[in-house]
């Protein structure tokens, strides 16, 4: 799975630097690291979980909410998010697991059937372990569990009701601002075109460990077997196109949210205003507030 970046051209850059988060000194000075073959830290000490926010057996992933850097134990520490994934299977790594004698506890057997519980060695158990710290309130909404309702959205509702509400939030997007100007993650970046009007950053999503089959692949994969599309309503909101195997289940590549990048470019060289005329239907999580503000502007 991989995401383009677009590069925002000067001016829209500084509106949106007006819009965001700026990052604290200490950020500035000491600079956004990327990845490290050695030890490292978590970036607090000490993780107290207060809630479990989700979590999926079939994913075999949960979010926690937890206090950390606390001095007294009374939750006068910072609020943390770690989210624990278990890592995929690597085809090249699997027969590693089954040489020798490796330690199994019988689980059940029953005639050919049996099952075992199996600890593999330290280098095959890792958990991809994902941090959000400091996390704010809307951090811990993001992530917390809720019922989902499908709403529709007329161009009159995104001009009355969505963008007003869009521009009240402050989530930053600093992120991308730090990949796009090589603070972070440079060294994840598989293609650059550095136009300053046209030009995007390629690189893997957060979400793929970026060692199962396909990336031995990535540069013989044909246009046939690649959906690229775009989300709306997105997680963020800066353009960027989300490339997944066509193959693999992508979490986000369903009817109610992916919009097929040829579709959208094919619609807007018909008609540049179809979108702003269109009746688009995305899902909303329960407690978000623009549930709220779109049912009510459609009752009255």
């Amino acid at each position: 799975m991989a995401d383009t970046v677009s590069q925002p051209s000067k001016r829209k850059r500084e509106l949106d630097d007006e819009k965001t988060e700026a990052p604290s000194r200490e950020d500035k000075e000491s600079g956004v690291g990327n990845g490290t073959s050695g030890p490292v830290r978590l970036p607090f000490s000490g993780f107290r979980v207060k809630k479990v926010l989700r979590e999926s057996a079939r994913d075999k992933i949960i979010f926690l909410h937890g206090k950390v850097n606390e001095t007294s134990g009374d939750g006068d520490g910072e609020d943390a998010i770690v989210i624990l994934e278990k890592t995929p299977f690597q085809v090249e790594q699997v027969a590693q697991l089954l040489k020798g004698s490796p330690e199994l506890q019988l689980q059940l057997s029953n005639d050919i059937y049996s099952t075992y519980h199996l600890f593999p060695p330290r280098q095959l158990s890792d958990v991809k372990t994902t941090v959000v710290y400091p996390a704010t309130e809307k951090h811990l909404q993001k992530y917390l569990r809720q019922d989902l309702h499908l709403v529709r959205e007329t161009g009159g509702d995104y001009k009355s009701v969505t963008l007003p509400h869009l521009e009240s939030q402050s989530l930053s997007i600093q992120w991308v601002y730090n990949i796009l100007d090589k603070k972070a993650e440079a060294d994840r970046i598989v293609f650059e075109n550095p136009d300053p009007c046209d030009g995007f950053v390629l690189i893997p999503d957060l979400k793929w460990n970026q060692q199962q089959e396909a990336i031995l692949q990535r540069y013989q994969v044909k246009a046939d077997r690649l959906r690229v599309y775009l989300h709306y309503l997105p997680s963020y909101y800066h353009l960027h196109v989300h490339f997944t195997a066509l193959g693999f289940e992508a979490p986000g590549s369903g009817v109610e949210r992916a919009h097929l990048l040829a579709d959208v470019i094919e619609n807007l060289e018909c008609d540049p205003e179809y979108y702003q005329q269109r009746t688009l239907t995305f899902a909303l999580r329960a407690d978000d507030p623009l549930l709220r503000l779109l049912q009510e502007a459609q009752k009255s």
